[in-house]
This record gives structure tokens, C-alpha cells and sequence, in this order.
């Protein structure tokens, strides 16, 4: 039997995403999770690339876009943060733990835990059941959306980020280590809104020019009526269409919300563009 059925297939093909339960155990989720406090756990971080991560166009210019330790993360496991987890010597003030944004983005090459996950039978019969049929990982992270102070995404398409022509080549795979919730900070998406193109692209720079990245266009102002919430299940999995417009709120609750993601690219036929 297909872990996606051809009602899913519908509901993802008319809404931009579709939410599939029991992709991982539990079992399987704690131990990415336990994984992960591993790796943070033993991270060094030079001084310099502590990097604060960022959703707003204006900040993602200033910050990452101009460092160099993000526009080279894409093969390598590298280390975001939260706004203020750090005091003006660049010295943490809350614990390691409670400090990470997010690590990408090459989760899916350097860490067996993950690498199993993402090309897993299921992952496969997902990528099957929607047609692709050269299927590649473009990246993958895990997003701590941390307790009390898990950032903000605002509203944004994954084509801005990931650009190919045509469009809507790209899906992302969204798995919650934990519940998702309102309170907790789940996605929210505009159901049917990957129809509409996309508004800005992030790109690359001229070599040797400065800042390293710059936008082409800018995020629509979206009718905020229209968002639908979409809690998850610890274990579940939400498909992300490339140019569905989506976001999530600040957590500030107690509870963590701790997420595996990664996308996927049809290749064939497709050019991923060299401003990406």
C-alpha cells in the first residue's frame, strides 16, 4: 500500500501541500533529535560566523546574505541562531541548546541519521507517487523554533530561494521530531496560492561585488484571513509546493518544536539557475 494515497496527491496538486501522519516513528524522531543535541552539544563556532538568522527581506541583505558563512553552507553542517542569544562580545548568554535557529544545509550527505530519512522508502514512494522521476536533494535543516524565543517566518515562497525554470520543480518535506501546534509555532499556508508565480528572487551578486546577495522584487502584502493553520503530528510530514505562500509565528510557549526538512528537485528537464 502507498503511504500517499491519490486523495493526498489532489489535495497537495490543489492546495500546495498536503499533511501525511506516521512518515517517522517516535522512535525515529527522538533519536534525530538526540542526534542533533549531539552535534550542537560539540559545535565550535568561530566568533566571526555567529550568524543570526533571519527572515526579513531588509536583515536577510544585512546578515546572511552578506556572510560568507551562509552562501558556502549549502555542502556543509553549519550553525544559526536566534536573536539575542548573544551579548556584544559575541559570547552566548543562554545555554548552547536554546541558542540554535537552525543547521543546514547539507544534513542529508554528513549524517547517516538523516541521509537514511531522506532517501527512505516512503521519501521515495512520495517522489514516485507524484511523478518525479529524477528526484535530487537540493538541501536539508533542522529548525529548532526554540521555547520563548523561536523567530518569526514571515510569509514567504521556497522558488524565491530555490529558483528553477520552469517553476514548481521544487517540494519541500517538512517532518515534525514533535507536535507542531498553534501555540508552538506549526506552519501556516494560503491554500492554492502556488498558482500565482512568485513575487522576489534571492540572488547572487556579481563575483566581487558587495553585498553578496540582493532580492529582485519584494514579498507581497498578503491578506492575513487567508492562512490556514496546519498542526502536525510528531512523526508527520507536510509536502511543501515550491511557490505555496506560507509562514510561521514566534513560539512562545514552553514547548520546543524541533523539524527535519529538506527539498526536493525533479530534475529532468529542469535548470536550476546559477543565481540560486
Amino acid at each position: 500500500m502507498d503511504f500517499m494515497t491519490d486523495q493526498d496527491v489532489q489535495k497537495y496538486r490543489e492546495d500546495g501541500y498536503v499533511v501525511l501522519d506516521g512518515l517517522l516513528t517516535a522512535q525515529e524522531c527522538d533519536e534525530l533529535r538526540q542526534r542533533m543535541s549531539e552535534i550542537v552539544d560539540r559545535m565550535d563556532v568561530p566568533e566571526h560566523c555567529r550568524t543570526t538568522f533571519s527572515t526579513y527581506h531588509d536583515e536577510q541583505l544585512k546578515t546572511q546574505g552578506n556572510a560568507d558563512y551562509f552562501i558556502t553552507s549549502g555542502d556543509k553542517i553549519r550553525f544559526f541562531f536566534e536573536k539575542g542569544v548573544f551579548d556584544d562580545k559575541g559570547e552566548f548568554i543562554v545555554p548552547k541548546q536554546r541558542s540554535v535557529n537552525k543547521v543546514g544545509h547539507a544534513l542529508h550527505a554528513y549524517e547517516p541519521l538523516y541521509k537514511k530519512v531522506t532517501h527512505s522508502p516512503n521519501v521515495q514512494g512520495i517522489a514516485k507517487k507524484l511523478g518525479l522521476s529524477t528526484p535530487v536533494i537540493l538541501q536539508s535543516m533542522y529548525i529548532f523554533k526554540q521555547p520563548g524565543i523561536g523567530g518569526e517566518v514571515t510569509p514567504h515562497q521556497d522558488a524565491t530561494f530555490l529558483y528553477t525554470e520552469p517553476l514548481g520543480r521544487v517540494m519541500g518535506l517538512w517532518i515534525a521530531l514533535e507536535d507542531a501546534t498553534v501555540n508552538n509555532g506549526c506552519l501556516w499556508f494560503i491554500p492554492g496560492s502556488q498558482n500565482s508565480g512568485i513575487s522576489r528572487r534571492m540572488v547572487r551578486t556579481p563575483e566581487g561585488t558587495f553585498p553578496l546577495t540582493d532580492f529582485i522584487g519584494r514579498e507581497q502584502t498578503y491578506d492575513e484571513e487567508k492562512f490556514v493553520p496546519t498542526p502536525v503530528k510528531k512523526g508527520g510530514v507536510v509536502l511543501i509546493h515550491g511557490e505555496v505562500v506560507h509562514r510561521s509565528a514566534e513560539n512562545m510557549s514552553e514547548d520546543s518544536r524541533h523539524v527535519y526538512t529538506f527539498h526536493i528537485m525533479e530534475a529532468q528537464e529542469t535548470r536550476w539557475s546559477p543565481d540560486n
